[in-house]
């Protein structure tokens, strides 16, 4: 591991918030957004503290905000207080009480609307029926499930009873099941019978029934009725949702948990294959998602908010389910495609519930983009009040795009940086405080304190591209690896000593400005020199031909590494002249460095179902090995094989 990477990424482009967003913004104007950054940066004990008193709802004050020093920290030590009331209680006594919490849109067309009260009868009622199975507090609860509501539901059950809910994005394997159920000895898994993803059944209960015969701590299993179809039923493990829930009180008290109570665990693959469980746990969280909903997105009590990520992924944790309830917002929920039954579904959700906050991915912008301008043009995405980014570095031209066309040239976006591990948004342009830069994730916000170092730990200069890390805890961070405090430490502390490392390159501009440039795994060393591939990719990704792009290192006998490209078209085949016009527009872009060796044209590349490329498996298929390690997460095997198959 070195920490300097080469930054050869030139943008220049800014754009200010307009004066009518800063007027009724949260955090309205740099001088608001300096002073609370430095008293957070000076006090961080102090500034969360404040917080933490005036924003959760606690059964029981805590004494003291921050104990110990990283790895190790605890906050709000002493309190006590429960997850599901500060997402629901707390509006029930309020005009909130009758506000619709969430809106449902399943794939098929079907709707549903949870006000505040319906959700909290439902919550209650699934938390009785999770202790007639036998759920007790700091037990492990499976879900695998739709986007449906019974999944936020059975998340806030959960939390209700103190139990520690385990979510697996509902696509996984029934071996992925089995080593999540096992690693957490989960007692109990809510699933469904399946759930629609273009137009076709997932078939989730059998995966479950698969998964069961390698799982033995598993005792019962609920099911929700989704699509209908038929599944087998094993007696006294296996009930119907609907069936529990007609006799179950709407009535169950919550249970008070202290502070530093396991709320989640979430499973995110590991570099070397084995999943790695990360714990989030109660009041820090939910303080750091409460906080960021609110000063990233401007959330406020008219707007119709939509996250468009799975719940299965830590992105829906936090941005559907638990900072936007704690608001008393109301969150579009949709089960499938962005492509089904066309490629205007997206466009039509919004103009249909007049969406004022859209966050998505950039992988889905550059398939929006792929798709042609015609699709969000057909409707009106007049109500669009802001655009959010997140799961990788948006590159400018994407960037550019969603401004323009989704946009209009008046929505602010929140290009957001952050992790499953840190649990919140910690790098965002504020909308109402910072002027963007196509590509760059901006500032980091109040509370949090990154720096962009060498492999010694000592903090680079302007432009130089190094590793980034955080120099002070944060509340909503992760605390451990579920069984596993040995490889928690290694991991994020392991290589320089009190600094949390992300994993992740950095350069940070003469503005102060973070521009992320990947996975450190990901660069490149080509000839001595260390290059971030999302800069590559940047430059592909320009070429008006090009809808996307994917770049590796494979071993090369000269340069010790070469840059091998995966790039897929908007529309028509590549050919070799296209090849060398790519290769000419790259280097004209960076730099003869960055000239790549090799250029496959590609009908997908593969991702993870949260839109991440997987570039573990790029590598492999470049440097002509099979893949190997997780590959649970893939989101079609078919654009691997076909990959492989890719003749120079």
């Amino acid at each position: 591991m070195s920490g300097n990477i080469h930054s050869v990424l030139q943008e220049t482009r800014t754009f200010p918030p307009a004066a009518d967003f800063v007027r009724q913004a949260n955090i309205s104007g740099d001088e608001q957004y300096q002073k609370l950054w430095q008293r957070a940066k000076d006090d961080p004990a102090g500034f969360w503290g404040e917080l933490a008193k005036e924003h959760l709802v606690w059964s029981k004050p805590f004494d003291k905000a921050l104990e110990g020093t990283m790895p190790e920290t605890k906050w709000f030590t002493g309190g006590k207080l429960n997850a599901s009331v500060n997402c629901v209680d707390k509006h029930l006594t309020t005009w909130r009480k009758n506000k619709a919490a969430i809106i449902w849109e399943g794939e098929p067309g079907d709707t549903r609307v949870l006000t505040y009260q319906d959700l909290h009868r439902e919550v209650c009622q699934f938390a009785n029926v999770l202790k007639k199975l036998g759920v007790k507090t700091g037990d492990r609860v499976t879900l695998y499930m739709p986007m449906i509501p019974e999944l936020a539901i059975a998340m806030l059950a959960c939390a209700r009873l103190g139990a520690t809910h385990s979510i697996i994005f509902g696509g996984f394997s029934a071996d992925a099941v089995s080593d999540r159920n096992n690693d957490a000895k989960a007692k109990v898994v809510v699933t469904a019978d399946g759930g629609w993803r273009r137009g076709k059944e997932v078939p989730l209960k059998k995966a479950v029934d698969d998964s069961l015969a390698k799982s033995p701590t598993v005792e019962k299993v609920v099911v929700v009725r989704r699509t209908g179809s038929d599944v087998s039923m094993v007696p006294d493990r296996d009930y119907w949702w609907h069936d529990l829930m007609k006799d179950a009180s709407s009535e169950c008290d919550p249970v008070e948990v202290d502070s530093e109570h396991p709320l989640y665990i979430l499973y995110t693959s590991g570099s070397t294959g084995k999943p790695k469980g990360v714990l989030h746990t109660t009041a820090g969280y939910l303080l750091g998602t409460q906080m960021t909903s609110k000063w990233v997105f401007d959330l406020k009590d008219e707007d119709t908010y939509w996250c468009t990520a799975d719940i299965g992924w830590v992105t829906g944790h936090s941005y559907i389910v638990y900072g936007p309830l704690q608001n008393g917002a109301t969150a579009i929920m949709y089960e499938g495609a962005p492509n089904w039954p066309d490629e205007g579904r997206f466009w039509e959700i919004i103009e249909k519930y007049k969406v004022s906050i859209f966050y998505t991915a950039p992988t889905a912008i550059r398939a929006f983009i792929k798709w042609g301008d015609h699709w969000p043009n057909k409707f009106d995405l007049s109500s669009l009040r802001l655009l959010g980014s997140v799961g990788e570095p948006i590159n400018p031209e994407a960037w550019m795009w969603y401004h323009k066309v989704i946009g209009a040239e008046r929505c602010p976006i929140v290009d957001t940086w952050w992790q499953t591990e840190t649990g919140a948004i910690m790098i965002s342009p504020l909308p109402g405080v910072t002027a963007t830069k196509p590509g760059s994730c901006t500032k980091p916000l109040p509370g949090i304190v990154p720096d962009i170092v060498n492999e010694k730990g000592e903090s680079l200069g302007p432009n130089q591209g190094g590793l980034l890390v955080m120099r002070q805890p944060w509340p909503s961070m992760l605390r451990t690896l579920y069984g596993d405090h040995a490889r928690f430490k290694e991991t994020y502390f392991g290589k320089l000593q009190g600094l949390y490392f992300a994993g992740d390159g950095a350069r940070k501009d003469e503005d102060g400005y973070i521009w992320v440039m990947g996975r450190v795994d990901d660069v490149l060393n080509v000839a001595g020199h260390r290059l971030s591939t999302m800069e590559v990719e940047s430059a592909l990704v320009s070429h008006p031909k090009v809808a996307e792009a994917a770049v590796v290192g494979f071993p090369h006998d000269i340069k010790g590494e070469g840059i091998c490209c995966f790039v897929t078209l908007k529309q028509g085949e590549g050919n070799d002249a296209l090849k060398a016009e790519l290769t000419a527009h790259v280097r004209k872009q960076i730099g003869a460095l960055a000239t790549p060796d090799s250029i496959r044209f590609a009908a997908a590349v593969p991702k993870t179902r949260s839109g991440k490329i997987m570039r573990r498996l790029l590598r492999d298929i470049a440097a002509g090995k099979e893949q190997v390690g997780d590959t649970t997460t893939l989101e079609d095997y078919a654009v691997l094989a076909k990959l492989r198959d890719t003749e120079e």
